[in-house]
C-alpha cells in the first residue's frame, strides 16, 4: 500500500490513511454543476486543469476517502472519522467499498487495538460505517466521541441506516461519548463544531488552526477556489458556506494546513 507522508505541527504527528479511492455511485450521483449549485464553468475548467486526479476520463468526481491518525505525545492515539467500512455498510449503496483502514493502519504499523479515541466528525455513512463491523465495535478500546446535536439529527432521521448500524451498536457496547459544544482532546487538539454539512458537524483543531482535520467542511477543490459555492449533500447549504470561509480564513490566517477527507491530496494549504 502507498505510504502518503505525514505532517508534524506542535510536536503532533498526524497520519493520512486512505481508506477508499472512487467515484459516487447509484441514485446519489449527479452532474458536478447539480452537486455545487453555484458553480461556473469556467471554475470547472481550471479545477479540471489543476486537479486533473479529481475527474475521471468523462469529467466524473473522483472522491479519495481519507481518515487521519494524530499521534500525540503523552496522550492518546486518536483516529479521526473511519471511512467507508465493509461491502455490508451503511455506505455501500453509493460509496466504493469495501474500505481499507484496517490495512491500512498496520502499514502505519498501529492494529485497531491501539485506538484510544475514535473521533466522529460527523454520521455521514463514508465517514462512520468503519467503526462497526458485524455488529460489534472495530476500535474495541477507544471511547467514540460524536457531537450530541449529531445523534440527536440521526435520531430524528430513523430511515439513515448509520443509526441502527453504526450508533445503535456503539451505545450497546458502552463506547460512545457524546459531546455538547467545543472540546479539548488533549494539549493543543480540540474539538469545535463546524455546522453546515450536518446539524453536528465537528472538526479537530491542531495548535489554534496551523493544522485542522476539517470533515465535509471542504468537500472539493472547488471549494478552496470559492467557498461560497454550495454542496447538494449539506443539510444547511448557507450556514456550511459561511463555516467554510470562516474556517478556510482562519487556516490562511494561521499560515496552516488543511486536512480534507475527499480532496486528492490529505493536506493542503488554503
Amino acid at each position: 500500500m502507498h505510504i502518503i507522508p505525514a505532517e508534524s505541527i506542535a510536536g503532533i504527528r498526524v497520519v493520512p490513511l486512505c481508506d477508499a479511492i472512487g467515484p459516487m455511485h447509484g441514485s446519489i450521483r449527479r452532474p458536478l454543476p447539480e452537486t455545487f449549485p453555484g458553480s461556473t464553468p469556467q471554475q470547472w475548467e481550471r479545477i479540471r486543469a489543476e486537479h486533473p486526479e479529481a475527474f475521471e476520463p468523462d469529467g466524473e468526481w473522483v472522491l479519495h476517502f481519507h481518515c487521519f491518525v494524530l499521534d500525540i505525545p503523552h496522550g492518546p492515539t486518536v483516529l479521526v472519522d473511519t471511512g467507508v467500512g465493509d461491502r455490508h455498510s451503511p455506505a455501500a449503496s453509493w460509496a466504493p467499498v469495501p474500505g481499507r483502514l484496517v490495512e491500512a493502519l498496520s502499514s502505519a504499523g498501529l492494529s485497531p487495538a491501539d485506538i484510544d479515541v475514535v473521533v466522529l466528525t460527523h454520521l455521514h455513512s463514508d465517514h462512520a460505517s468503519g467503526a462497526v463491523a458485524d455488529g460489534a465495535p472495530v476500535f474495541p478500546n477507544a471511547r467514540h466521541v460524536v457531537q450530541r446535536r449529531e445523534l440527536e439529527w440521526i435520531a430524528a432521521n430513523p430511515e439513515s441506516p448509520v443509526g441502527g448500524q453504526t450508533v445503535r451498536p456503539l451505545r450497546e457496547a458502552g463506547c460512545l461519548d457524546p459531546l455538547d459544544g467545543p472540546s479539548p482532546l488533549a494539549g493543543k487538539v480540540e474539538l469545535v463544531p463546524t455546522p453546515g454539512h450536518t446539524p453536528g458537524h465537528q472538526s479537530v483543531v491542531i495548535d489554534d488552526h496551523r493544522l485542522v482535520v476539517a470533515g465535509d467542511v471542504v468537500l472539493h477543490p472547488i471549494h478552496l477556489l470559492d467557498p461560497s459555492v454550495r454542496y447538494a449533500h449539506d443539510e444547511d447549504p448557507e450556514a456550511a458556506a459561511a463555516t467554510r470561509a470562516a474556517l478556510l480564513e482562519r487556516v490562511r490566517d494561521r499560515g496552516g494546513l488543511l486536512a480534507a477527507p475527499h480532496l486528492p491530496a490529505p493536506f493542503v494549504r488554503p
